[in-house]
């Protein structure tokens, strides 16, 4: 657990990190809701700040009053406890409150958040809310990249966010095959150092003996299985996954584009030559499945992944798992609202480890465990190869 003023710093810090983020974009940018899986940048703005003003300042703070009645209408996201709200796929709809609205009231909110952390001495609750808030914007930093993609990767001027992004470096090393012993394993946050819930509830696990590869899946080796015709053979995929490639038309990596022959990539600075020695990313677990299936392996369980992680480098994409997202032995939920953060998600999803290069400072650690549906594939999501 950190000192107050440590968590003054790192609340200080965490707020700059969003707004520096954000100062790439036009105004226009911040409005924009192409699907319901992302969300425009001034909602997680806005978002974030609620979380501190909803979970910390009414509660903790004597003398606090709201910026405005309707901010947890319009920026709660699915805290079904805390009150009624705006439905997730009109945040796009919002053009009020405005972008200047809104920062004026992350202002307001820091400047009381910074005052309480300044001048009262909190509880070690009050504390650990304010380091949930912490992290939980660090998680909307992420979102806020990946949702910047794709806002401006569906737009058909593939417009470029900055020059400064980097999204594909190379891993400059020979694969090897890393032996992992059968054995007893112990799997979950065993520290006092920060942590959400489902990592909670350290627990041993068997495994029996497996070889994991020391690299990420290559976009030249993506390509292999894409040329050998691997998204129309019916025997490599999953039923569902299956009529999602044939409903959706799937037949590449998202933000891939093959112009007059040649295989493209649009990134954060705009459209490049595909890279293809970096590691290939915005794949769904249904491609990696497949992917995994033609190379006659398969992909690691989430505790292979953690019984293995500190023999390779991880952190450039998050890794699809062959796990289901579900609660560890013993695990227990928090009581009120913030029990919602994790504990009702845990069904019909996949466990990814690792982080990636949009995951922000601070805020990684080898047993997190993220978690999408297995569709899903506009964050930078990767995988890697046991046999």
């Amino acid at each position: 657990m950190l000192s107050q003023n440590d968590l003054l710093q790192l609340f200080k810090e965490t707020r700059a990190d969003s707004e520096m983020i954000c100062s790439f974009l036009e105004t226009e940018d911040y409005v924009v809701q192409p699907v319901v899986d992302v969300s425009p940048p001034k909602w997680h703005l806005g978002h974030t700040t609620w979380f501190f003003e909803e979970f910390v300042l009414k509660k903790y703070s004597k003398s606090h009053q709201l910026y405005d009645k309707n901010t947890a209408y319009v920026f709660n996201s699915y805290y079904e406890s805390v009150g009624d709200k705006v439905i997730r796929t009109n945040r796009g709809n919002l053009s009020r409150p405005t972008v200047e609205w809104i920062y004026e009231f992350r202002n307001y909110v820091t400047k009381a958040m910074t005052e309480l952390l300044m001048k009262e001495e909190l509880s070690k609750e009050a504390l650990e809310v304010v380091e949930i808030g912490c992290h939980h914007e660090k998680q909307h930093q992420e979102l806020l990249y990946t949702d910047i993609k794709y806002i401006l990767g569906n737009n058909p001027l593939l417009p470029k966010y900055n020059d400064e992004f980097r999204e594909n470096p190379v891993q400059e090393f020979e694969r090897e095959w890393i032996n992992i012993p059968e054995g007893i394993y112990e799997i979950g946050h065993k520290s006092d150092d920060f942590c959400y819930d489902n990592e909670k509830g350290a627990h041993k696990k068997y495994l029996c003996e497996f070889n994991i590869s020391n690299k990420l899946v290559t976009n030249a080796e993506y390509l292999e299985f894409m040329e050998a015709g691997g998204y129309k053979d019916v025997l490599l995929w999953h039923a569902e996954a299956w009529d999602w490639v044939n409903e959706n038309k799937i037949d590449s990596p998202s933000y891939w584009h093959n112009i007059d022959g040649e295989w493209k990539q649009y990134t954060l600075n705009g459209l490049v030559n595909l890279e293809p020695e970096a590691p290939v990313t915005h794949i769904s677990y249904f491609e990696a499945f497949a992917y995994a299936q033609w190379k006659e392996m398969r992909l690691p369980t989430e505790e292979e992944w953690e019984a293995a992680q500190d023999k390779f480098d991880w952190g450039i994409r998050w890794e699809w798992t062959e796990s289901a997202y579900s609660p560890y032995p013993n695990y227990h939920k928090p009581e009120g609202a913030l029990g919602e953060y994790n504990g009702k998600f845990m069904v019909n999803q996949k466990v990814l480890r690792g982080a990636s290069v949009a995951t922000s400072r601070n805020h990684t650690r080898p047993t997190y465990r993220n978690f999408f549906h297995p569709h899903l594939r506009w964050q930078f999501t990767g995988f890697r190869l046991v046999k």
